[in-house]
């Protein structure tokens, strides 16, 4: 059965060192929670905290009603998946994911059907008597997830499960493990440093940056809605530029270059007439590069790059700055270096942050938390 976790004013430290200041969020029954930031923003010490593999210092930690505080990792009924899979080389297939079965005294029959319906789950029923040695590395992380699974934990915490796979691998095995997490129902919270990963496994996402939550939603929301510009900036790809807003009795343009000027309608500023400086940031997908019109702001190829469904170019704006841009692929020639181009903007997608505070002016943004 899945469970929610609570999280209360949740405090980590080493000896004088807090890194985690006291953090306070809810994960829903079921869901797919993903805890995704730089190296050393805390994540895997939330993720040990929770597994019982790391002290609490303050708040409280609480599986539903439950506080888990003091309870010692073998009696939380969780299940963990790691970095390096940590099977049993010397222990086949099945009883790689029979051990925690048997660790509980079920009785014989029951591990045998439990173990073979979840290696069903997991579609590596056919390598039951297999070593270990004899897998490939997406198998052997399919044996560790059934491992996991098969104890029927209240949640299931994995930590970069597929930091170790190849490219092409990670795609597969990740959308597998959504697959199997929605078949089973349970709890998971799932450690990543891979943007691309969490958005394509997620329900939800935390973005964590030196031990706080910046901002905790949706794939969607998350991308398109940053909460202030370094959830932004680590989200995907974006272009960060500088310009001014100019307010005239409550209406605001966003000043570009020259003669370009896009309303904006939907921001918040609490002045009334005058110009504000801010930080406007349009993802590369945002840009349209247009070769006949007058309209956009001036622009010149620097370089592209051709990776099949999308042209990725680099140009120079007249202000100096450097951007990219990515186009859908076409059948024919591309835009070559040293060509003088337009870029006009899709509006109702960029995002306009605070100069000082970076925090994210548009309506409508929310933290989650």
């Amino acid at each position: 059965m899945s469970i929610s976790i609570n999280f209360k004013n949740v405090i980590k430290k080493y000896n004088d060192i807090t890194v985690i200041p006291g953090l306070s969020f809810a994960i829903k029954k079921g869901e797919f929670f993903t805890l995704l930031g730089p190296s050393g923003c805390g994540k895997t010490t939330l993720l040990r905290m929770v597994a019982g593999f790391n002290s609490i210092e303050g708040g409280e930690i609480s599986f539903d009603d439950k506080v888990i505080n003091d309870i010692a990792p073998q009696h939380r009924n969780i299940g963990m998946v790691f970095q390096n899979y940590a099977i049993f080389p010397h222990l086949t297939v099945k009883k790689n994911v029979a051990f925690g079965l048997s660790n509980r005294k079920l009785a014989k029959e029951e591990i045998e059907k439990r173990v073979s319906e979840i290696l069903d789950v997991v579609q590596i029923k056919q390598f039951a008597d297999r070593m270990p040695e004899n897998l490939s590395g997406g198998q052997q992380q399919r044996v560790a997830l059934a491992r996991a699974v098969v104890i029927e934990p209240s949640v299931l915490l994995m930590d970069e499960p597929l930091s170790n796979l190849d490219a092409k691998l990670r795609v597969d095995m990740r959308n597998a493990i959504k697959e199997i997490q929605r078949k089973v129902g349970i709890t998971t919270v799932y450690v990543t440093h891979d943007q691309e990963e969490a958005m394509a496994v997620s329900d939800r996402i935390a973005v964590m940056n030196l031990g706080t939550i910046q901002q905790i939603g949706t794939p969607q929301s998350i991308y398109q809605r940053p909460t202030n510009l370094f959830v932004a900036s680590f989200i995907g790809r974006t272009n960060v530029i500088e310009r001014d807003i100019r307010i005239d009795n409550g209406k605001c343009t966003l000043m570009l270059d020259g003669q370009h000027v896009v309303d904006i309608p939907n921001i918040i500023i609490q002045t009334a007439s005058q110009n504000v400086r801010v930080k406007v940031s349009i993802r590369p997908e945002e840009f349209i590069i247009d070769t006949a019109s007058s309209e956009g702001i001036e622009a010149t190829v620097l370089d592209h790059i051709f990776l099949g469904l999308n042209n990725h170019y680099f140009a120079e704006l007249v202000s100096g700055e450097k951007v990219e841009v990515i186009q859908e692929s076409t059948i024919g020639d591309t835009i070559n270096p040293g060509t003088k181009v337009r870029l006009r903007i899709k509006k109702e997608k960029i995002n306009i942050f605070d100069y000082d505070s970076e925090v994210n002016l548009i309506e409508g943004v929310s933290h989650g938390f």
